[in-house]
């Protein structure tokens, strides 16, 4: 084994080793608050910058499988950054968390369960065999479990720890499948071997096995991240300490997109699969984000987004946009830990936006706004070489940017406030979309497969979203009964939690509890429906 396989095996597998020490010490206790988290910090910090080493090795690996660790291990480029970008979330999480839990009792069990968390998604993102897959996604999800109920007497986090593990417990048996019936159609349960196997260009169409195993992967990966209808979980982790909030938001629900570009050759020859997808994945992004914009809580409006954002992720994953989605992950990532450790800053500027008030906009604008967008969309494409996508995802980005470039009515603004309205909104519109041409030049080591007719789909769903978001502009009243709904989930996560706490019955009010919100929340939801 020459210099480079040695520092490879090492900077990959010492985040491991080191977030798992952690979690070990911590729990064992016996040190003072002050001395558990400077522990943590500086594992977590060693961690980093071995994650960081490996990734620049990594970089350096050309062939385009993932390179071999040990068995059923191995690192692949997007890993490699995954490993980064997770290992920086859970230091900067620690750091924050050692202020916020000042005084809290229990604050060796929250550092081991969230060194326990990242040591699992370390081991993850390694993974090259269907057992270390399956068995480090259960271990995520076992550590969770002690952050979700950290604050053990709030019925909520129960609740939502409860519904969480039992989409666990179903996406378990699905990918037990999905292993099953592909080892079974491959010979093996390598996923390095089912790349190969798939890399073969096989005549005709593949083994229904592979179909239904596919299928059956990316209902598992639903399930994992929070998907409709099995959504509610992602939003009521709220009542658990904001450091957990970020956390899953920010890293660990995002584990999905990574675990679906990992199977990109699959999905590439599961058509039924990636048209789960694109439903499932389109249709949560449309009404999560609908969701969104009736909510008043800074905390929840930012739960309903992480929901659109993974139901965009998982769309592109369908549309076969996979360097698109590794930047959307990675971009998403730092973007919800940011404003979930500085909350408070976001809900001042909230209340400014509020006391400012809003303005209607105009009927010109909302007209003009996606034609705008496109021409800047495409200007950027036009002058960056060698990137391109095609035209419907334009459309699809297009129609999302719009909102960017609206400006006030006649009325409410001056036409050269108007002008510098416009003038921002392109240059926002310019960035965005630079931003995803640089992601092509990334090493992330994927490779795109554009579905045409998914695409086309996906941009008349896009087209029906941006009708209703001008009609809730220029005529609220017609939309009036429909926002109603709107405001309550469509009461999706009602008739999921009725019928999860029907099935898998669950303590999950404690006994002693006898406060008004533990009986408020025990009417809504075992109740029976009228």
């Amino acid at each position: 084994m020459d210099l480079f396989a040695v520092l490879q095996l090492t900077s990959a597998l010492a985040p491991i080793v080191l977030m798992g020490a952690a979690a070990v010490s911590s729990w064992a206790g016996g040190a003072t608050p002050g001395a558990l988290w400077k522990r943590f910090s500086l594992m977590a910090a060693l961690a980093l910058l071995c994650a960081a080493v490996s990734l620049a090795l990594a970089i350096r690996w050309v062939a385009p499988s993932p390179l071999p660790l040990l068995p059923w291990l191995a690192e692949s480029r997007l890993g490699a950054w995954m490993a980064v970008l997770v290992q920086l979330l859970g230091t900067t999480v620690g750091v924050f968390s050692s202020r916020y839990l000042q005084g809290e009792p229990g604050q060796s069990r929250f550092a081991a369960a969230l060194a326990g968390v990242l040591a699992a998604v370390h081991l993850l993102l390694l993974a090259d065999h269907w057992l270390v897959l399956i068995a480090a996604w259960a271990l995520i999800g076992a550590a969770l479990q002690h952050l979700l109920c950290f604050y053990s007497e709030r019925p909520f986090a129960r609740l939502a720890a409860h519904k969480k593990r039992i989409a666990d417990r179903l996406a378990d048996v699905m990918l037990l499948i999905a292993a099953a019936l592909i080892w079974r159609a491959t010979g093996s349960g390598s996923l390095t071997d089912l790349s190969l196997y798939l890399a073969q260009g096989i005549e005709g169409p593949h083994p229904i096995a592979l179909q239904i195993g596919a299928a059956c992967l990316v209902v598992a990966v639903i399930l994992r991240t929070a998907l409709f209808p099995v959504h509610g979980w992602l939003i009521q982790v709220m009542e658990a300490p904001t450091p957990v909030s970020a956390l899953m938001h920010a890293g660990v629900v995002n584990l999905g997109g990574f675990v679906l570009i990992r199977f990109a050759p699959l999905l590439g020859a599961a058509a039924p699969a990636r048209w789960i997808l694109v439903i499932v994945g389109l249709g949560t992004a449309l009404l999560a984000g609908f969701v969104m914009l009736t909510r008043v809580s800074i905390k929840v409006r930012l739960a309903w987004s992480t929901v659109a954002q993974m139901g965009f992720m998982l769309l592109e994953c369908g549309l076969g946009l996979y360097s698109l989605a590794a930047l959307h992950l990675i971009g998403h990532s730092l973007y919800k830990a940011h404003a979930f450790l500085s909350a408070s800053t976001v809900v001042r500027q909230s209340t400014l936006r509020r006391m400012r008030g809003t303005a209607t906009a105009s009927a010109l604008s909302v007209a003009v706004a996606p034609v705008l967008a496109a021409c800047g969309v495409a200007l950027v494409q036009w002058l960056a070489v060698g990137a391109r996508w095609p035209w419907w995802w334009s459309g699809v980005l297009a129609l999302a940017w719009a909102p960017l470039l609206w400006w006030p009515g006649a009325h409410e603004a001056r036409s050269s406030a108007a002008m510098w309205r416009t003038a921002f909104g392109l240059g926002l519109v310019g960035g965005l979309t630079t931003a995803g041409v640089i992601a092509h030049a990334l090493p992330f080591g994927v490779n795109d497969a554009p579905d045409a007719l998914a695409g086309i789909v996906t941009l008349l769903g896009m087209g029906g979203m941006y009708l209703c978001l001008v009609t809730l502009q220029l005529r609220p009243q017609r939309l009036a009964a429909w926002r109603r709904w709107s405001y309550a989930g469509f009461y999706v996560d009602e008739f999921y939690t009725r019928i999860a706490l029907r099935l898998w019955p669950a303590r999950w009010i404690p006994a002693a509890a006898a406060t008004d919100d533990a009986r408020i929340a025990r009417a809504a939801f075992e109740a029976p429906a009228k």
